[in-house]
């Protein structure tokens, strides 16, 4: 009997360091040092051709932080891409993998450099409505921005 409720009280002391070591909020280095601004993404016709959004990403902190993902449930594939122009004039995007914020410093996501592409989307990006993007970072935080969609031929957050 005394094996038993020491197996028990065993078992209740693991769950309880484990629920510790799991709980999400502010246990991360840095998640309180990142801040987004101006997002904002293009209405896009249909769901057949890939959607961009773009935004700031400030680190406020004293330490450089890494964006290494994206996500949103309005599309099923999501990376940080970036445009580039040849001396040519030939337009190309390729993924741009994990952007490094210096302390101090921010990453511009916007048209005709680093984007979210957002890829087989899984319903219209209709003038007026948001969308949910969530950032990711190296030391595990995320941070969700709600972005606003705005017409086809905007320029900016301001339209």
């Amino acid at each position: 009997m005394k094996d038993h409720i020491m197996a028990r009280l065993t078992l209740a002391a693991l769950a309880s360091c484990a629920a510790i070591i799991l709980v999400p909020g502010n246990a991360f280095a840095g998640s309180d040092d990142i801040v987004v601004e101006s997002p904002w993404a293009r209405a896009a016709i249909g769901t057949t051709r890939p959607g961009a959004a773009y935004l700031i990403v400030r680190n406020t902190g004293t330490e450089a932080v890494t964006l290494t993902g994206i996500a949103t449930p309005l599309a099923m594939m999501a990376e940080i891409h970036q445009s580039t122009l040849s001396a040519d004039g030939v337009s190309s995007m390729a993924p741009a993998g994990q952007i490094r914020i210096a302390a101090g410093d921010s990453a511009a996501l916007e048209p005709g450099g680093l984007h979210a592409m957002l890829m087989m989307l899984q319903g219209p990006m209709v003038v007026g409505e948001t969308f949910p993007l969530t950032l990711t970072f190296d030391d595990g935080s995320e941070i969700v921005v709600e972005v606003p969609i705005l017409g086809v031929a905007a320029r900016g957050p301001d339209g």
